[in-house]
């Protein structure tokens, strides 16, 4: 199969053409994928799956780890973030500040997570009380502990502020405990998406590989 080049990326997607016929019978199976092939960028698992199939099914095995990000800005990093959630299955994504966030480097992963809008930190605030999930930032300030030595709840969420400006005030204040990656050169800071990443793959590291 030849592969084609998808919208904002530099690599080829592979996915699967038409499906021969007789088609399967199983409802969790979209006809229109079936009849065209299926490009998305999904687990071969999923294939030709339609997405309220595939987000059933990721529902019977999400993780307790939730990601919060503040949008104030339209970062384009938030896309990328939510990304990096989508591949580690969290439960909930939370957007504070503005609804409409920049969605280009989610690459639709976003349909396959649920993601709830809050428009003030106090509103988000009050849901995580409501529903009992520590609010741990993610962001290097001098009230910051290590990342690499510090022990993640299993239930929390894990909340990252804008590119360059980091977190707001008001959001390092509702957080139970700040926590920054260990760098080694001479910039004050990273790139906040692989921050983002590196995090996700920190709690993962200690909930998810016994």
């Amino acid at each position: 199969m030849e592969a084609v080049i998808g919208p904002g990326e530099f690599y080829p997607v592979v996915g699967v053409g038409p499906h021969s016929k007789p088609w399967p019978t199983d409802e969790r199976l979209d006809p229109a994928l079936l009849e065209s092939g299926d490009r998305r960028n999904v687990l071969d698992h999923y294939r030709y799956w339609k997405v309220e199939a595939i987000v059933a099914d990721l529902d019977t095995k999400r993780h307790e780890l939730q990601i919060a990000i503040e949008n104030w800005q339209h970062d384009l990093n938030i896309g990328s973030i939510v990304r990096t959630a989508n591949a580690f299955n969290v439960s909930k994504v939370h957007i504070v500040g503005k609804r409409d966030w920049n969605r280009r480097g989610a690459m639709v992963t976003d349909k396959y997570l649920h993601v709830l809008h809050h428009p003030t930190v106090t509103d988000f605030k009050n849901w995580c009380d409501e529903n009992q999930v520590p609010i741990v930032g993610i962001d290097n300030l001098p009230i910051s502990k290590e990342l690499e030595t510090s022990k993640l709840p299993m239930k929390c969420v894990l909340f990252f502020g804008q590119e360059g400006a980091g977190m707001s005030d008001e959001a390092v204040d509702v957080c139970t405990e700040v926590l920054a990656i260990r760098q080694y050169g001479s910039t004050r800071s990273m790139n906040a998406s692989a921050a983002g990443a590196i995090a996700m793959y920190a709690w993962a590291m200690q909930h998810l590989n016994n």
